[in-house]
């Protein structure tokens, strides 16, 4: 139950006005006679006691408004305060429930505002409105503490931080629900608002381009109900944690992208794909990072910070005493907004969230990191950037972050990932590991000598990839195609030294109860915590599924070195396939070998050279020039014999256009084959089949 009083209120005849008003987002309705009324709550008021003063604007208008239709009018009382407390403690907020809270204020923009602009809005003020709430406890601290350096002419900054408890402050005397109490000057005070936070709250709103946003709805006169509309949202952290905060900024994303037609995926990761990327970048690093540790992590395309929040989030929740201390850098000005918004909210150094195109301007120069996570736009083209990168890898080759080499430009994933390979610490310092979340297309697109497939040769031939590992399809917001993980590090552990661990993930998932985008499936708690044990024994392993007579999965098992497989149910079997397998360096590179064959004249004698080093050389015909593919392991010579003189005796190998190349073809070795049904089996299925359609037809001629 909420209480409301009025102090300085004459009393009036019972039942002479009876008026709803809106004082500060909770439904009031009251009878002005009465001392003390029953007032219902919004769905998302204050839970600390709001006192209001100076309404009597509110009311001389309201009033008037009756006066002109009664008759003998009613006076107005002096400046009214009222005082609003609830009795019981507020249980934290649903996720969803203020998603869709925060998402209503479309309603008001309708018509105003085009559906793709709603964002421009919503956001930055739910931006607002957070910071608001983490900072009422110490406002009037803060306040004092700001009059007293000010009169001693000292600068305040330091000491407002220090009142606030935060890595911000606002100086002003008003806050989101005060504004409310003041329509006629809204704009201006909401300006001065903004302009009282500490500088890096007010970039925040710059990014954003809020000052141009008030401006629109003050002449739209949309100003005042949107801002009472969220001024109704009590989002302190007490309420709504910093986990639920990122999910309903990302829930707000991936609307605002649908209405607009943009890729959502540009923006956010899955949550539960961030916390494997966690979970395997952890693992092994459990026992350094006990104690007192503090480590570095960093994200080149942060987003709204999910990444690192939710590294964050497990470190803490494991060593309590570690500090995980996050750099990134964003492109989009919206979510580098949010992101610097949660940093500032966590008390990180906000200075270490770099603003700009990470592949064209580093944000963090000479700077390397213990851990990094990424998730880069999948296919999405580089030639804005080309003139800078191919710049910087012709000028500078290793000495910069694309010496390997470069990528088409149609897809420009493998530069992140070269620009991670960049920031990792020497191993002699300690070393790095980072996982970057890629499409299908980095393991084989290129072939030997091509810039994708010197990549792969760079990061295999310096045993550099700890893991690949394949997740489901259907994961992402805004494709539906096969993802890897891929887990780099230069401090690999002895047991993992020259080799690459792969893990058929794919089948790790549950469906979504509604379908977000294209994303339609989730990997559960168990899943992700299979594929890390997986990732931490660094062993091969099977995956038995038990099927029933008719084919039905009844369950599944995950079978180590010396494990037993499950013995099947009548009627039924136990497939087996590859779930972890573990590969050589070189396994994955091959050399691709140019063949060829004589040019002859219309005798059928074979054409020599008549002049240089080719003279008295058979001359190659380019019409029947091939090339073969030569698996590292294997001498050219020994498979040039086998493989390609029974069919060509006069061919030759020209080992001067030979190459090397890398691919990982990640499906084949987790291909099982299995054989087709015995001919018997087929032929009994098929008399079945015929004996009952001969009774059927034999029925309808009877």
């Amino acid at each position: 139950m909420w209480l409301a009083s009025a102090a300085n209120v004459p009393p009036l005849r019972q039942g002479i006005i009876e008026d709803q008003v809106f004082l500060t987002g909770l439904d009031l309705t009251r009878k002005l006679g009465d001392r003390e009324d029953s007032v219902e709550p919004g769905p998302f008021g204050s839970a600390w006691c709001i006192a209001l003063t100076d309404l009597h604007r509110n009311f001389e208008a309201q009033l008037a408004r009756k006066n002109r239709r009664r008759s003998p009018p009613v006076a107005i009382p002096a400046p009214i305060r009222f005082y609003a407390r609830r009795d019981t403690p507020e249980a934290p907020l649903n996720q969803q429930a203020l998603s869709s809270f925060l998402w209503s204020v479309a309603d008001l923009l309708r018509g105003d505002y085009k559906q793709a602009d709603y964002g421009k809005v919503i956001l930055p003020f739910t931006v607002l409105r957070r910071l608001d709430c983490v900072l009422a406890p110490t406002k009037k601290a803060v306040q004092d503490e700001y009059a007293l350096r000010t009169a001693q002419g000292v600068p305040a900054d330091p000491f407002l931080r220090r009142k606030a408890g935060a890595a911000f402050y606002n100086t002003s005397s008003l806050d989101l629900t005060g504004l409310v109490g003041d329509q006629d000057n809204i704009s201006s005070n909401l300006y001065a608002y903004i302009q009282a936070f500490s500088p890096e709250v007010r970039d925040i709103f710059e990014r954003f381009e809020f000052a141009a946003q008030i401006d629109r709805l003050h002449k739209a006169g949309l100003l005042y109900q949107v801002t009472e509309k969220f001024a109704r949202a009590d989002l302190h952290p007490d309420r709504v944690d910093n986990h639920q905060m990122g999910l309903v900024f990302e829930e707000l994303i991936r609307r605002f992208a649908e209405l607009s037609n943009e890729t959502a995926g540009e923006h956010f990761t899955p949550r539960e794909v961030i916390r494997l990327m966690v979970h395997l970048l952890f693992v092994e690093d459990d026992g350094t990072l006990s104690g007192r540790a503090v480590r570095t992590i960093y994200d080149p395309t942060a987003g709204t910070g999910g990444m690192l929040s939710i590294a964050g989030e497990y470190l803490t929740e494991h060593n309590p005493g570690a500090e995980l201390v996050m750099f990134g850098q964003e492109l989009n000005p919206e979510s580098y907004a949010i992101c610097k918004a949660d940093m500032l909210i966590k008390g990180q150094d906000v200075s270490n969230i770099a603003f700009g195109n990470t592949l064209s301007e580093d944000g963090h120069p000479g700077k390397h990191f213990d851990y990094m996570l990424s998730n880069p736009p999948f296919g999405v083209e580089w030639k804005k950037v080309e003139k800078t990168v191919r710049e910087e890898h012709e000028r500078r080759g290793h000495a910069g972050r694309f010496g390997p080499g470069l990528p088409r430009v149609s897809d420009g994933s493998l530069l992140f990932l070269l620009h991670l390979l960049s920031k990792m610490r020497p191993a002699r310092d300690g070393g790095s590991r980072f996982a970057i979340v890629l499409n299908g297309s980095p393991l084989f697109t290129g072939g030997a000598g091509s810039g994708e497939s010197e990549i792969r040769r760079h990061v295999l031939e310096n045993d550099l990839v700890e893991a690949i590992i394949a997740l489901p399809t259907d994961m992402f917001y805004n494709t539906g195609i096969a993802t890897y993980v891929w887990v780099l590090t230069n401090r690999k552990p002895a047991h993992r030294k020259g080799l690459v661990q792969l893990i058929d993930g794919s089948s790790f998932w549950q469906k979504m109860r509604k379908s977000l985008g294209s994303k339609r499936k989730e990997i559960p708690d168990e899943g992700i915590a299979t594929l890390t044990q997986l990732f931490g024994r660094a062993t091969p392993a099977e995956l038995a599924r038990v099927l029933d007579a008719g084919g039905k999965e009844l369950s599944r098992h995950v079978l180590f070195p010396g494990d037993t497989a499950p013995e099947p149910p009548e009627g039924g079997q136990v497939k087996r396939a590859p779930l972890s397998r573990l590969m050589r360096n070189e396994d994955f590179g091959y050399r691709q070998i140019t063949v060829e064959r004589p040019q002859r004249d219309a005798a059928g004698r074979v054409v020599l050279g008549a002049k240089g080093k080719q003279k008295g050389k058979p001359q190659p015909d380019t019409g029947l020039r091939d090339t073969e593919t030569v698996p590292l392991s294997e001498e050219i010579e020994a498979y040039f014999a086998r493989e390609v003189l029974p069919h060509a005796p006069d061919a030759w190998v020209d080992h001067d256009k030979t190459k090397v190349g890398y691919e990982i073809p990640f499906s084949r070795h987790f291909y099982v084959f299995e054989p087709p049904r015995p001919l018997e089996a087929i032929d009994a299925d098929l008399a079945q089949v015929t004996a009952r359609i001969q009774a059927m037809l034999a029925g309808l001629t009877a």
